[in-house]
């Protein structure tokens, strides 16, 4: 009986290490494979070097990504995309897609240099 209680201690405190740290981890591991998973072409990506590009091929045997950065094409293996914004979170989306598209100054060029 007093193996057991004397033991306790050491057996609670694995436990607690257990829920407290690789628990977590093992959770932040799958979400980040999730969301490599749902990767597509035309994503903006974050790599853990901080290099902002978007997804321009993707190849699954090699585990490998190809981004496009501002025309500099670079390869990645998956496992070194941070994060990944979606198409909507994407700087070059929406409306400021459109005005660089068409070479025209935005309303607040307009009106900086109208007051000038």
């Amino acid at each position: 009986m007093e193996f057991i209680i004397s033991i306790l201690p050491l057996i609670l405190f694995m436990v607690l290490i257990y829920f407290l740290t690789i628990r977590p981890q093992k959770k932040r591991q799958e979400e980040h494979k999730a969301m490599i998973d749902r990767m597509q072409k035309g994503d903006t990506v974050v790599t853990i070097g901080g290099l902002h590009g978007v997804v321009d091929e993707q190849n699954d045997s090699e585990r490998t990504v190809v981004l496009d950065c501002e025309g500099i094409y670079l390869t990645f293996e998956k496992r070194a995309i941070a994060q990944v914004l979606s198409k909507a979170d994407s700087p070059r989306s929406g409306a400021q897609a459109e005005d660089l598209g068409t070479n025209q100054p935005s309303q607040t060029e307009e009106s900086e240099e109208a007051t000038e």
